[in-house]
């Protein structure tokens, strides 16, 4: 009995910390602020690895976000003398996979962070040494990154092959390289003209200091920009009617493509709602081919209450997902429909608004007959209170004692204080959500957040992703 308590809390653990690290980017919320979010995680980070540091380590390849995926890397690296040896490998290629598969920006900011914490361990130098040796071009990093690979390179004590020495510590003014991209750089602080040939963060300074026009320079520099660049400087450019900054959004992640078109006006939206609606379909598809989903009917309950706003750090962010995980879920079904918590003409056209009815939708979409009801929203119902929490657990005990109809709700804000995610009903599982895209690895995650399935389970379920990540990695 009590080994079996004992599992029943391991499992409740680790849901709750996995759930946390689906949501949980450590900024500020609706309801809560960033102090509060990061003291939370913070604490549900070290209790999991003092407790249970192979599952802990595991977590990585439970497609947590790459906030939390940066943190684990940390905090392992920090801690290796604890690793058991005969995890030490698993553990070791974890952190390395994790660490290639994370944005670039944000893994030379994690291996920036090992100096800033004074980790400096062999295994932490290993890992900075190979991850400059995976890097496909490494000049290009140095360059964009010059400041964070240089004092990775010193923190590990690394030896630079070639001139990437020269180049991060020598005077490299005085230096002609046969690296293209070191001399375009160094080209680029005497030519105007070279400064087109550089990446786009590194040439927007050096484009100030020339005193180049912004018009120009944003107009010449396309090429060199990647799609996000594009995107963010697409609005200023906008404004200016001597520049045309081409962006294919189609070729957008979903969800970065959902918070763009709710950022735009409400009149621009409308105006342009055939071109901006089929963007998103073809986002949708796209994900759909990296991440093949395919369900019957399906119901959604949308949330679009004024808490859908988000906060200043995570502008229209609950409301972004609830409008991807729409396209995506209308993608993935072959019977599809919307039940918003304020109606809506077209999901396009959807805005932050009202009290937070979700007794309501959830009502006509459990009379629907969908054969699975996905609830996107923060859990804050208070139109009635508890509302939808009344109507499940009716629906559980009356009609649907048999749980022929699933029901999940996916919830993309973090609760800091009580480190968990709000949920609605104890009917139904809760599973963290950072970005639509993610929506088949929550579906798959949701039968363990209600507690139903054993703690064998659950391990079972992440040795097995463990193993996925590793052999795409090997195949890689």
């Amino acid at each position: 009995m009590t080994t079996n308590r004992s599992d029943q809390v391991a499992q409740e653990d680790l849901v709750m910390f996995i759930n946390a690290c689906l949501a949980c980017t450590g900024q500020r919320e609706f309801y809560d602020d960033a102090y509060g979010q990061r003291v939370s995680i913070d604490f549900l980070h070290d209790y999991i690895l003092g407790n249970y540091r192979l599952l802990y380590a595991r977590s990585l390849a439970a497609g947590i976000n790459h906030f939390n995926q940066a943190q684990i890397i940390l905090k392992l690296l920090a801690t290796g003398k604890n690793t058991l040896p005969e995890h030490r490998e698993e553990e070791g290629a974890l952190i390395a996979h994790a660490l290639n598969t994370l944005p670039p920006q944000r893994a030379w900011g994690v291996l920036q962070q090992l100096r800033q914490r004074k980790i400096n361990n062999r295994r932490s130098r290993a890992i900075a040494r190979d991850y400059l040796s995976m890097r496909r071009d490494i000049s290009f990093d140095a360059v964009k990154y010059r400041a964070k690979v240089r004092a990775i390179a010193t923190h590990a004590h690394l030896k630079l092959q070639g001139e990437l020495g020269d180049f991060l510590f020598r005077h490299w003014q005085q230096t002609v390289y046969t690296t293209e991209l070191f001399e375009n750089f160094r080209q680029a602080n005497y030519s105007a003209e070279a400064v087109y040939k550089l990446p786009f963060t590194v040439a927007e300074g050096l484009a100030t200091k020339h005193k180049i026009p912004r018009d120009v320079f944003l107009s010449r520099i396309q090429e060199q920009m990647t799609l996000g660049e594009k995107l963010r400087f697409q609005g200023a450019a906008e404004r200016s009617e001597k520049v045309d900054i081409d962006v294919d959004l189609g070729r957008l992640p979903l969800t970065k493509l959902a918070l763009y078109i709710l950022s735009l006006p409400w009149k621009t939206r409308k105006q342009q709602q055939i071109i901006l609606t089929q963007a998103l379909e073809r986002s949708a598809q796209f994900t759909l081919k990296k991440a093949p989903l395919k369900l019957g009917k399906v119901a959604a309950v949308l949330d679009c209450s004024y808490s859908s706003s988000g906060s200043s750090e995570k502008r229209r962010r609950p409301l972004g997902v609830a409008l991807a995980a729409h396209y995506f879920l209308k993608a993935a079904s072959q019977e599809y429909r919307a039940f918003w918590t304020v109606t809506t003409p077209e999901p396009l056209l959807v805005r932050p608004y009202g009290q937070t009815d979700l007794a309501t939708p959830l009502l006509n979409a459990l009379a629907s007959g969908a054969d699975l009801v996905v609830i996107i929203s923060d859990g804050c119902e208070n139109d009635p209170p508890n509302g939808a929490a009344q109507v499940l657990r009716i629906y559980r005990t009356k009609l649907d004692p048999q749980k022929r109809t699933s029901i999940i709700h996916c919830n993309p804000v973090f609760n800091a204080e009580d480190f968990s995610l709000q949920n609605l009903s104890p009917s139904i599982p809760t599973v963290g959500l950072r970005d639509a895209e993610d929506l088949p690895t929550m579906l798959g995650f949701a039968r363990f957040a209600d507690g139903s399935a054993p703690l064998s389970e659950l391990e079972d379920y992440l040795a097995a992703r463990v193993q996925q990540m590793l052999n795409n990695s090997i195949r890689v």
